[in-house]
């Protein structure tokens, strides 16, 4: 039980700091967690597959991308740590998910599903309460990625990666952070260089 209690630590202050919910109720769910490790490189979830579960990034960093018809990477989300994955639309509708999701570091992960979340939900009105507004806040995040990809300027999504991932600059190749914005390397070279120009820190 103490194992265990150790890998779900930074989940088990997660729900407590965000969702309110207390040890006590967490020693009871923790039995619908899988906890495992994953090297640099893995993949944790394979297009054409049946996403089962959210996933919770206790440590490290994945990725979500998917694939063009001319096999070019686009890269969806990062999750570093404390940040959820993985394909809604597969879970929800058991479709097969059009994304693959991989290590960029050794990573720790936490699957989280169906279970948890219904009695969760059943023992914690907060819990209940605040999964509903994660479920609306990533649905606006998504909404506002969009928007951003379709009609911001190239200098405007850098600042809002910036915004939405402060830690991830030193941690993430410059090819996966311009796939993220939907540009190439070298027009993110030429945003940073502008930005240096105004003297703009991201970190």
């Amino acid at each position: 039980m103490e194992t265990e209690t150790m890998l779900f630590k930074n989940f088990r202050k997660y729900l407590k700091e965000k969702a309110a919910v207390e040890d006590a109720v967490f020693a009871r769910l923790q039995a619908y967690l899988r906890a495992e490790s994953f090297s640099k490189g893995s993949v944790l979830l394979k297009r054409g597959d049946i996403c089962r579960d959210s996933i919770f990034v206790e440590k490290g960093l994945l990725r979500m991308y998917t694939l063009d018809e001319a096999g070019k990477e686009h890269i969806i989300q990062f999750a570093p740590e404390n940040w959820f994955t993985g394909d809604r639309g597969s879970i929800y509708f058991n479709d097969p998910s059009y994304f693959i999701i991989e290590a960029i570091e050794d990573s720790e992960v936490l699957f989280v599903n169906d279970d948890f979340i219904n009695n969760a939900s059943e023992l914690s009105p907060s819990y209940r309460k605040y999964n509903n507004k994660l479920l609306h806040n990533h649905i606006r995040q998504l909404q506002k990625r969009i928007n951003l990809l379709l009609g911001a300027s190239a200098e405007k999504r850098y600042l809002n990666f910036v915004k939405l991932y402060p830690d991830l600059l030193l941690r993430v190749p410059q090819w996966m952070i311009a796939s993220y914005l939907g540009i190439t390397p070298e027009s993110l070279s030429r945003v940073r260089k502008e930005l240096a120009h105004k003297n703009f820190k991201p970190y």
